[in-house]
Parts: C-alpha cells; sequence; structure tokens
C-alpha cells in the first residue's frame, strides 16, 4: 500500500468514552509537533483539577453542566458550549454537576495571554466571534471560542456546524508551514457518520483517505488538504484546534486553497 495513505489512516482517533482524562492528540504519540487535544469524561459529583503545566489550555464543555473554580477569574457554572482559556502554570477546579464531556486543546505557551471565560451565546450578531463561510453545498456557521483577538500565544479554536448533507472547509485548503489542526467531532451519535477527507498535494483527492467521523472521532491535520462532507439529514459538527508554530503565525488567514478545486 501507498505509505502515505498508511500514514494518513493513522491520523483519525476514536476518543476514549471512559471516565477520566484522556490524551488523545499529543506530539508523543501522534504527527502533530504543537498541537494537543484531551478529552475529559467527568461523572456527576466528581471534581477534576486541571493544571496547564507548560502549555496553554483552551476546555470547551461539549456535553453537561459543570461549575468552574479555583482561579478569581474564573468561577462560574458552565453549559453546553461554554469554555474558557488559561496560560501556562495555571490550575483550576472542574466539578460535575451532571455527567459532562470536554474537549480540551492545549499547545506550548510563549507568554502570551491570560486567564479567559467565553459564554456561548448562539445570537451572537455575524462579526468575529460569529461567522458565515462559504457558499450554497459549502455554507457553514463558525463560532469562535478562543479567536484571534483574544490574546494567547499559538491556539485559536471554534466551533463549525455544516449545511443538511453539506461539505465544510470547501474549497479544500492546507496551511502546513504555519498552523497544525485537530478536528474534533460531536453531536452526530451514531447512526450519523460523516466524512473527512485527508490528502497532501493540489489536485490529490483521487488519492485521499476518507475518515468516517462520528461523536468522538478526532482527526488531526498536520499537513495537507481537509474538507469534510456530509451524508444527507446529517450535520457535520466539530471543535476544531489550530495551533501554530509560533506566536507570529497565529493567525487565521493562512489557508492556502487547492487550486484545482477553485475552478468548480
Amino acid at each position: 500500500m501507498n505509505p502515505n495513505r498508511l500514514r494518513m489512516e493513522r491520523w483519525r482517533v476514536q476518543s476514549p468514552e471512559e471516565p477520566g482524562f484522556h490524551p488523545v492528540i499529543i506530539p508523543d504519540k501522534s504527527e502533530c509537533r504543537v498541537a494537543h487535544v484531551y478529552r475529559l469524561n467527568l461523572q456527576k459529583n466528581k471534581d477534576f483539577l486541571i493544571e496547564s503545566g507548560n502549555l496553554e489550555l483552551h476546555p470547551i464543555l461539549i456535553d453537561g453542566n459543570t461549575y468552574l473554580g479555583g482561579h478569581p477569574s474564573l468561577d462560574q457554572e458552565m453549559n453546553k458550549f461554554d469554555s474558557f482559556y488559561i496560560p501556562a502554570q495555571t490550575s483550576v477546579t472542574l466539578t460535575a454537576l451532571e455527567d459532562s464531556v470536554f474537549y480540551i486543546a492545549g499547545a506550548p505557551y510563549e507568554g502570551i495571554g491570560e486567564a479567559v471565560f467565553r459564554k456561548y451565546d448562539p445570537d451572537l450578531p455575524i462579526g468575529e466571534i460569529h461567522q458565515i463561510h462559504g457558499e450554497g453545498a459549502g455554507r457553514r456557521e463558525v463560532m469562535f471560542t478562543l479567536a484571534t483577538g483574544t490574546p494567547a500565544s499559538r491556539l485559536i479554536c471554534g466551533l463549525t456546524w455544516g449545511g443538511n448533507g453539506s461539505w465544510t472547509s470547501w474549497p479544500p485548503h492546507q496551511h502546513e508551514k504555519d498552523l497544525e489542526e485537530v478536528y474534533c467531532y460531536l453531536d452526530m451519535p451514531a447512526p450519523a457518520l460523516g466524512f473527512h477527507i485527508s490528502y497532501l498535494e493540489s489536485g490529490g483527492m483521487v488519492d485521499s483517505v476518507v475518515h468516517p467521523v462520528r461523536s468522538g472521532t478526532m482527526v488531526e491535520v498536520p499537513c495537507g488538504y481537509h474538507p469534510t462532507v456530509a451524508p444527507p439529514g446529517i450535520r457535520n459538527t466539530y471543535f476544531w484546534v489550530l495551533a501554530s508554530f509560533s506566536a507570529k503565525q497565529r493567525r487565521y488567514d493562512l489557508a492556502i486553497p487547492d487550486p484545482e478545486y477553485l475552478k468548480f
């Protein structure tokens, strides 16, 4: 088999559903060099201490209800899609008010960024945080959870909801000189199913690897192009993590479209 296909097939991971804190995409066990993604499954009435160490961390609550404490800037209740950011050498405590699931993005900290909380508000007007990307079958809704306007060292993160049976990240693009990315799928319980496509060279979708995705699936993008598509009746929904190779490269406008698919 083509070694590049074998390489790309390893980019898909089904994250654990067992209680506890789980490293899913980290440099020690993936091809990504700077992007880190963890999953925390916290049972009702249980506490968990998050310690950032040398990383900046950006947890988002994707299911449940939790109290966030242990930091003067962050003490408050969290509901679905609420998120927060902490710099390196910071700790917070999460107390589950009901069974809860967090996806947690991380990247090396370079001294930029302070603790901040973001309340999810689906009614935000279209602007810096709430955006619509693409047109037609490629139209999708984006909600930044950690936007470039919020100080941080490497991370840019957000949520994307594709249209019914539509494409996202279309036209295909890559940003491999500046950023790694991880797609963390959610709200797609079986039998719902979508498809995440990985390919390395312009015009090379014919040689792509197609990853089946559903709730809990995470697909790393250390390089190459990465469109996604959903079958009729299904919306691809995911939390995406961009991690730049330096603070200077922490930008959202670095994507390079595949020119072969700009023709259509």
